[in-house]
């Protein structure tokens, strides 16, 4: 059996497209992919597939409390769960916020991949309704914060304007899948989400791809590291230039020598940001 250190290893490797993470901006020499994150309140099932389920995690205050759903990234593979975003889901819920983190079917669960992946977001942020029912939520202010791969589903679920949102938070997001494709991020990974190439799943790269649905309609802020080499960030430029000349209120914030795990990591110097642009929009 593999050492608990050597399966985190592959991990970080395999969430960065098989290329090891640059050290992070931060004393501790430990990844945050390695450290088990504080327990959830509660593990509520959105749906019946294995996969349609989420972590809540609230305020010790009285609420009603603003909410984060929060998406976690892993090139939409189901390799990686939720697990390791609980860092960035209990930093905010000391910051106030309720967090809502979704898992959701992947490439690899049975039916997992487009259109799927997206169907669960989107059934997952309306079940927000009924544990609005079961916690102290505020319905009204309410944002969808997503890490690479989840930066692509959290604009999209904008896109779709099936639940109320303040705004977004993309961190690192994958917000242009053709040029993800052209890239070959994580080893074409793009194309196995949706089926194929953007020659024979067009239509599918239309309706999934956040640049190419702009205006979303809500404010956007992309925060991306200058030292990311998981998801480079002229993925974020390009997304905010057509996003701003569409008419949207989108922002991009460029965090000097952040690489790609930083922006959820409540330890490093990137973290600020993050926390500062998501509370801005629940204000």
């Amino acid at each position: 059996m593999k050492s608990f250190a050597k399966g985190s290893l592959y991990l970080a490797m395999a969430l960065a497209g098989c290329r090891a993470p640059r050290p992070m901006n931060t004393p501790s020499a430990t990844s945050i992919l390695d450290l088990t994150p504080p327990p959830a309140d509660a593990r509520t099932a959105y749906g019946e597939a294995t996969q349609q389920f989420g972590d809540v995690r609230l305020p010790k205050s009285a609420g009603p409390h603003p909410v984060a759903i929060v998406i976690h990234g892993g090139y939409w593979r189901s390799t990686y769960g939720l697990e390791h975003i609980g860092h960035l889901c209990a930093a905010l819920t000391r910051a106030g916020m309720a967090t809502w983190s979704l898992e959701y079917r992947r490439i690899g669960d049975p039916t997992g991949g487009w259109p799927a992946t997206g169907e669960d977001v989107v059934r997952g942020a309306e079940y927000l309704r009924t544990l609005a029912q079961r916690y102290p939520l505020d319905l009204t202010r309410v944002v969808a914060v997503g890490h690479s791969a989840g930066g692509q589903l959290a604009l999209w679920l904008a896109a779709q304007h099936k639940i109320p949102l303040r705004g977004v938070v993309s961190l690192a997001g994958v917000s242009d899948l053709r040029r993800a494709w052209e890239l070959g991020l994580s080893r074409g990974v793009v194309a196995e989400l949706l089926g194929g190439t953007p020659q024979e799943q067009p239509e599918r790269y239309h309706q999934a791809s956040p640049i190419e649905l702009v205006p979303l309609g809500v404010p956007e802020r992309l925060l991306h590291g200058t030292r990311d080499d998981v998801v480079p960030i002229e993925i974020s430029r390009s997304f905010q230039a057509a996003a701003a000349a569409a008419g949207d209120d989108a922002r991009l914030i460029e965090l000097p020598d952040a690489g790609h795990f930083d922006l959820i990591d409540p330890r490093t110097h990137a973290w600020a940001a993050v926390e500062a642009a998501v509370l801005e929009l629940v204000k």
